[in-house]
């Protein structure tokens, strides 16, 4: 059996990659040690398990560390089994969700950095790509209740954090994101309501629009 004690999560509360762990660990019922980290000023213990990127969140099980969000969702899928799967069980569905899950990544999250922190025509052409992506998300999702199906699963929790940053890139974005994206916004109401790993993990919007505000003043990204 795995000792309580020894799981340890390294994590800055408004990442988004850092609450899709907090919810993987919550699904599985994992009992682990918060710590949180300063993006300007990162832990020793950070720095020595990350030494690579040196990004949160790392998950240190038995003095082990897991880095990347995606990955460390999956390690938890596999070492806790004893609790439902966070990832389908068919091999096609589990390359399709891996398949959305780094679009979110690498293509929402990385759109979204840019609605509050570029000016002029980049931030235009950001607004533009992160609606058209959106919409692509919100076609993947269509009239299921859940990504996966009738469950919660993988996809579900990678992209359920997003719900606490939208209220900020409408802000930042001047984007209506309640309008124009109906089953995205239910889905995210459902996920709050049936899940306690979401509703108990997920930050308040309008403290991370106060986050994202401290952010732009920190490094001087005015209007």
């Amino acid at each position: 059996m795995v000792k309580e004690e020894e799981v340890i999560l390294l994590n800055l509360w408004a990442s988004m990659y850092g609450m899709k762990v907090m919810i993987a660990l919550a699904e599985k019922g994992v009992s682990y040690e918060y710590r949180e980290e300063d993006f300007r000023n990162k832990s020793q213990l950070l720095l020595k398990m990350n030494p690579v990127h040196k990004k949160f969140p790392v998950l240190i099980h038995n003095g082990k560390p897991i880095c990347e969000s995606n990955i460390i969702v999956e390690y938890i899928d596999e070492v806790w089994k004893d609790k439902a799967p966070l990832f389908p069980s068919d091999t096609y569905d589990k390359a399709h969700a891996r398949f959305w899950a780094d679009f979110i990544d690498k293509k929402i999250y990385q759109i979204g950095w840019k609605l509050y922190t570029r000016k002029g025509e980049e931030h235009e052409a950001a607004r533009k790509e992160f609606m058209d992506s959106l919409k692509l998300i919100e076609g993947e999702l269509g009239d299921k209740p859940y990504f996966g199906g009738d469950s919660f699963g993988y996809l579900d929790l990678s992209f359920i954090p997003f719900h606490s940053w939208f209220h900020a890139y409408e802000t930042y974005g001047k984007l209506n994101i309640q309008q124009n994206f109906p089953k995205l916004i239910a889905w995210g109401k459902r996920c709050f309501q049936n899940k306690k790993s979401v509703s108990n993990t997920l930050p308040d919007s309008l403290k991370v629009l106060a986050f994202v505000q401290n952010f732009r003043k920190i490094f001087k990204l005015g209007e």
